[in-house]
This record gives structure tokens, sequence and C-alpha cells, in this order.
């Protein structure tokens, strides 16, 4: 579901407890949409205040994530930057009945005067946005604006004016707000339903009495600050079994459990809530809220929450994680895609032409059949008719006007040499494009299974060194790369695999020596796999294993009975007209393997766990 007004209040409130007088110390935006901000108090220490617009999982909270963030900080990020860095947060305020949220600030401008800025999370729905707002004083937002258009004449008090917003919008995305720097901030039109925390009971049974909707729909219709899932919980509460039941024809004693089921939510809402989430089956989050969802049980699961900032980040962990490495990787796919579309069809190209100069025997013949006839045609003619040496039969020859008959045969000897040439080429060119797709579709597949943006950069990296994309000296800094993924066999052996191109040919070619042995994939993009010996001779079972993380970390990691080659490594060797991860191979067996979820698991489990013995044993 999305946070509703009532569980960003109450989030809000939270908020304001744990970081009120704390100063900014550090802010970044990891992705376009969110902005993170490091926050240091005298009492509470640092704390990550986590501010996302992003539609479908816009939300304000304390956050133990790690995020990876961009080389080149985004102009929104230098802009909160120079406005808030160093300022002292003073409160954060929700907006009643609004998912709008207000984090005002004291500042120092760039003259060390003493300033106001707040920073606006508008966190509804499609329309998510933070704008930063300089405020003339220490009023609350909404009693600006509310003084703003309550001037009807004379001179207008100072209105807070907007610095600029994550998502600028101009007079042709609305004629009723605008949100540009220089423009007075107003608050955003409210729709006409009353506030389902604030709002007298008998007003909201009123409206929804005479309906004749399924009670649900009709309270979602008549009240704001809640989403649907309060309605239907609230529905549930009061009549069980008979929650879809029409508003208007409930009867006294349904209406007064109605009534109690709203005191009953109200309650939690005063007491400061009760963050709770919804697991399905599989343990994955159906849906939050402050207060206790009885309609999912006994189906799903409650799990319960000390406080909101835990309870939203249960929520959106794992969902955000994917959605921020898509919105990073989405561009490179593209480029690669598209470079990949790009050499298949000069393959095809290169095919046709090939196809083409197979035919250049004809051409030899007409020049042999000119050289031999040169007495029966003369400058001037356009073609002539010659006797075939094969079968007799009759060959219709072209002639340029313009040439004697002499060099018109040489014509037709140059064409054939030059397609026999040729043919030559695009023999060695063909190869070349078989390899640069193979390695294409390997850069293809990292990409896709890339975990960060440390992952990204290599993939760039490795791309402007085979010169496809533009090297920028001064944009391009280098990111600390990461290491190779480790797993533990069943025997005690350090299985090591690439991460990408870069890492498997640094794995197969420099880290691996003599009888380590070397896995991939047959034919298709994936990772190398070594399994380090030490000398020692390795099982069969750790080769099984080796070869099923070959094939886990590969393109066919869904597939069953998978070949996958091996050899040790002293059989690898790479020659210069190879892109990176590309080697060449002798002396190998293939083995068939179907990969196993579960035994992927606990070969990662026990390399974490030898690593965790090591470095407790380095310590005592």
């Amino acid at each position: 579901m999305a946070l509703d007004a009532a569980t960003l209040a109450l989030t809000a409130a939270e908020l304001e407890s744990q970081l009120a007088e704390a100063r900014v110390d550090k802010i970044h935006q990891p992705t376009r949409d969110e902005v993170l901000m490091l926050m240091r108090g005298r009492e509470t220490g640092s704390q990550r205040l986590l501010i996302s617009a992003r539609v479908g999982s816009a939300r304000i909270c304390v956050t133990g994530e790690s995020y990876e963030n961009p080389v080149t900080p985004p102009s929104f990020c230098m802009l909160l930057r120079k406005h808030l860095n160093g300022g002292k947060l003073l409160r954060v305020r929700p907006l009643a009945g609004d998912r709008i949220v207000f984090f005002d600030f004291l500042c120092r401008n760039e003259m060390g005067d003493l300033v106001y800025n707040t920073l606006a999370a508008e966190l509804m729905g499609r329309y998510c946005n933070l704008v930063l707002v300089r405020k003339p004083d220490d009023a609350p937002m909404e009693e600006l604006c509310a003084a703003q258009l309550a001037a009807a004449k004379g001179e207008k008090p100072p209105a807070p004016k907007v610095v600029d917003a994550l998502k600028r919008v101009d007079f042709e995305d609305s004629e009723l707000r605008q949100l540009l720097p220089g423009l007075a901030y107003t608050l955003p039109p409210r729709p006409d339903n009353l506030d389902f925390i604030t709002a007298p009971v008998g007003d909201i049974l009123s409206a929804v009495r005479a309906s004749d909707s399924p009670l649900p729909d009709a309270l979602r219709r008549a009240v704001g600050g809640v989403g649907p899932v309060i309605c239907r919980e609230l529905c549930h509460r009061a009549l069980g079994a008979a929650a879809e039941k029409p508003a208007d024809t409930l009867s006294a004693a349904e209406w007064a459990a109605v009534e109690d089921a709203i005191a009953g939510i109200r309650a939690d809402f005063a007491a400061g809530g009760k963050p709770c989430l919804v697991l399905k089956e599989d343990g994955l989050p159906a849906e939050f809220s402050f207060t206790p969802l009885t309609q999912y049980l006994p189906g799903l699961s409650l799990r319960e929450y000390p406080g909101f900032s835990a309870l939203l980040e249960g929520y959106y962990a794992e969902k955000d994680r994917v959605e921020r490495l898509r919105q990073k990787s989405k561009q490179l796919r593209k480029t690669v895609a598209n470079l990949l579309d790009r050499a298949v069809r000069k393959q095809a190209a290169r095919t046709r032409d090939l196809a083409d100069s197979g035919k250049s025997d004809g051409l030899r013949q007409k020049g042999e059949l000119l050289t031999a006839n040169l007495h029966a045609f003369q400058r001037g003619d356009a073609e002539v008719t010659l006797q075939s040496w094969e079968d007799g039969s009759d060959v219709r020859i072209q002639l340029d006007p313009r040439l004697t008959p002499s060099q018109n045969a040489q014509r037709y000897f140059k064409e054939y040499k030059r397609k026999q040439t040729a043919a030559q080429m695009l023999a060695g060119l063909l190869k070349q494009s078989a390899t640069e797709i193979a390695w294409l579709e390997t850069v293809l597949y990292e990409v896709d299974g890339a975990v960060g943006e440390a992952a990204l950069s290599e993939i760039r990296a490795e791309l402007k060194g085979q010169g496809y994309l533009k090297y920028y000296k001064q944009r391009d800094k280098q990111q600390k790369p990461a290491g190779f993924l480790r797993y533990r066999s069943s025997d005690d052996f350090l299985i090591l695999v690439g991460r990408n191109n870069a890492q498997n040919e640094k794995l197969a070619l420099k880290t691996a020596r003599g009888k380590d042995l070397w896995f991939h994939t047959k034919n298709a993009p994936g990772s190398h796999v070594v399994v380090m010996s030490e000398g020692a001779d390795i099982p069969l079972a750790t080769q099984n294993e080796a070869a099923m993380l070959a094939v886990w970390h590969s393109s066919q990691k869904n597939g069953a009975k998978i070949p996958v080659d091996y050899t040790e490594v002293k059989n690898i060797r790479k020659t210069g007209d190879l892109p990176p991860g590309m080697v060449l191979y002798e002396h190998y067996e293939t083995a068939y393997i179907t990969p196993e979820p579960a035994v992927i698991e606990r070969l990662a489990a026990t390399e974490e766990a030898a690593e965790g013995g090591k470095a407790k044993r380095g310590g005592g």
C-alpha cells in the first residue's frame, strides 16, 4: 500500500523525537528520487534520514540500509548541500490530513546570516516531489501559505519562496500550482472530504449512511487521511464476514459496531500507533499500517515493529533495492543492447556479402571468354554473345562501350580478384563479428546481474577500454572495485567466481595457478569459476559444486542438465585479439549440471562462517 497521511503523521512525530536539534552533516542523492541526510546530534549521535519521493515507495524514515552514491552528485543534491549543510533541524511537522511533511531547518546563508529553510516532502502518489523553500520567519508553513492566500488587497505578507524542486512544475504541467525557483510556495489543492482522524464520528457516518455502495468503498470516498486498507480493516472489525455489505442496508447495531471500530483505530493513532506489517506465506511483505490489520488473519501473519522507520524499511527495503539498481542499469543496458543489435546486423550484412562473393567464378569465366574472342567484338559494343566452353551454351556478356575489347576482358578479371579478396577479408571479419557478439552477450548478462554501482562502473570501464563508450577524464572517477565472489566447498576448498569480464580474466590468468580447476558454462555468457587447489587433488564433490556455481552465475541459471567445460588453469590461454574475459582452452572435459539453490546457499554460508572464524581468531 502507499503511505497514507495518518501513518505519515506518526512517522513524522517519531522522526522529530529522534532528530530534533540534530545538524545536517552530509547530504547524498543515491538515485534521482531519493535524498539521504546524515544527521548528527549531541545525544543521538549519527543517524541517516532517508527522504524518498519515488512513486510507489515514497516515504521518510531513519534508515540502516547502505546506499551507493553516484560519482558525480546530481544538481539537486548540490543545491541541498549549499542551503542545508550545517543547518539545525528545528522540527518535523506533517500537514494535517495530507501526505506532506515539512522539515524546518535553521541555516546560515552565504553572507553568514541566519535563515529559515524548509524541505517539503510531498509524498502524494504520482505527484511525489521534494521542494526546498526559503521562509521569511519561523512561522509554520501552513500559516504562511494561508496568510498569503487571505491577503485580498494591499501589500501581501512575506511569502515562502521556492528555491528549487526535485521535479520542477511549470505552467504546462499544472495551471493551478507551479513549483519553479523564485515563485511563492503554495499548498496543493485539498480534496473535499472528511479527515478520518479529526472529523466528528457523526459526520463520517452521515456521509456514508445513504450510500448503496459496499461500506469500504463508501468510506474510502467520504474520508481522507487513510488508505483503502484502513477502510477495509474498519469494516472487518465491525462487520466481520459482512464487511462488504451495502452501507444503506446496515442496521442500528451494525452502525454502532462501525462507530466502535472507528474509535478503536483512532485510539491506536492517538497512542502513537502500533506499527504492523503483514507477511505472506513466503515471508515477503504484503501490507503495513499504524494499526494491526486483522482482516488478513489467519491466512497471513502479522509482525509488529518497534517504530515506523523500522516498519517502512521492512516493507520497502528489498523492493527499493531492486528498483534502485534497475534505474542505474537501465541506460547502460539500453546502450549494450543497441551495440549487440548493431553487431548482429553487421554480421548479417557481411554474411550476405560473403555469399555474393562466392559467385565470382562466373566473372572469371566471362573474362576468359572475352580474352579468347577479342576478334568477335569491338569498342562501342554494349554486349556480346559467346559460346561456353563447358556445355556449348550461349553466354550473353555485358560490355562497356567506352572500353576496348581487351579492357573489357580485364574489367571482368579485376572484378573477380576484388571479390576474391573481399571473400578472404569477410571470412576474417565474420570471425571478429562472432567474437564481438559473444563478448557483448556476456556484457549484457553482466549488466542484468550487476548488484551495485561499483559493478556497473566496472562494466562501463570495460566498454570504454574497448572503445564502445567515450572516456571523460574529469568526470570518470574510479570507484573501488569489488572482490571475487567467494564460496567454500563441502571439502573445504575455496571457490572463487568472477563478477564481470575484467574479474574473469584476472581470476583465470593471474590469480589461479597450475592445477587449480577452471569451470565455465559451455557456449553461454557467464562467470569464470576456479577451485583453488593449494596443490591438492580436488575431490569429485567439490568439482560438482564448482560446476553448479558456474551454471548458477550464467545465463543458463534456470536450465537443467547444462553443459559445463572444466580444465586445469594451466590449459587456459589468451591471444591479443580476444576482448576482456574471453579465453582459449584445450584438454577439457564437460559435465552436465542442474543447479540447486539450496546447495548454492550452503556454499555461501560455509564461506561466511569460515571468514567469521578467521576474524574471530585474529581478534583474539
